[in-house]
C-alpha cells in the first residue's frame, strides 16, 4: 500500500452505470507552490461528477493531491490540470473542479472548470 504521492489515479467500475447520480468530494487540505515567490498555496478542492463507466478510487485521489505540494502552479492552470487529468482516468458524463484558495496578499482566487462529455 502506498504512502507516497502519486500521479497515477485509480478507478474502479460504476456500480450503478445506467442511473445518472452526483458524487461530491471535497478535499480541504490541497497545497501547491506559488510560481512567482515559492511560498505554498492554500486551498479546498471541491470535485463533482456524474460517472459513467468508472469512479475515482478515493486513496489514489488522496496520493494523486498530496503530489502536487511541491509543485509550483498559478491557480488557473493546476485546477485546469486536475480537471483533464481526472477526466482521462474516468470519462465521466460531467465533472467540475472547484478550487477555493486561501487569502494571499489580500486576494482569494476561486477557479472553476467543467467538463461535459460529447
Amino acid at each position: 500500500m502506498s504512502t507516497s504521492p502519486s500521479k497515477e489515479l485509480e478507478t474502479f467500475v460504476n456500480p450503478q452505470k445506467g442511473r445518472d447520480y452526483k458524487i461530491s468530494i471535497r478535499i480541504p487540505e490541497f497545497t501547491c507552490l506559488c510560481p512567482k515567490t515559492g511560498q505554498p498555496d492554500f486551498a479546498t478542492i471541491y470535485l463533482d461528477y456524474t460517472p459513467d463507466e468508472l469512479c475515482v478510487e478515493l486513496k489514489s485521489l488522496k496520493l494523486y493531491v498530496w503530489s502536487f505540494r511541491d509543485v509550483g502552479a498559478f491557480h488557473e492552470a493546476v485546477t485546469n490540470e486536475i480537471l483533464d487529468d481526472l477526466v482521462k482516468a474516468t470519462n465521466p458524463r460531467w465533472m467540475k473542479v472547484r478550487i477555493e484558495f486561501m487569502v494571499r496578499g489580500g486576494i482569494y482566487t476561486d477557479v472553476e472548470v467543467e467538463h461535459f462529455k460529447k
